[in-house]
């Protein structure tokens, strides 16, 4: 913990703005509620707002901005998951799936 006076009332300032912001957040969430965007828009917003909200209490209410070391090797092992699973499906393409059975190609050329 902070045993200094000012660095206990810069938390604390700290905290109130991150509460203030988050507070901004939730009254634009109810706004882009109202506004009834087309679903793929809708749903950006909502991504962009939610990933900025959590961001926020992750870093300041978590402490993980103090964690930048262990925050980047996180993001690379996770960015490295996404490239294996992007090419899963290129190194899997004789498993079968979505190629059409003789069943239900008959059945789509009319027979």
């Amino acid at each position: 913990m902070h045993s200094d006076p000012a660095e206990v009332k810069k938390s604390v300032r700290t905290y109130m703005m991150v509460g203030a912001a988050l507070l901004v957040f939730t009254a634009i969430t109810v706004i882009a509620n109202q506004l009834h965007l087309a679903v793929p828009l809708a749903i950006t917003v909502a991504l962009i707002i939610a990933v900025t909200k959590g961001s926020m209490v992750a870093a300041v209410f978590m402490h993980l901005s103090a964690e930048k070391k262990w925050i980047y090797g996180a993001l690379l092992l996770t960015v490295v998951f996404l490239i294996v699973l992007m090419f899963v499906p290129i190194l899997t393409v004789n498993d079968g799936i979505g190629t059409p059975t003789r069943a239900s190609a008959g059945a789509h050329a009319g027979h």
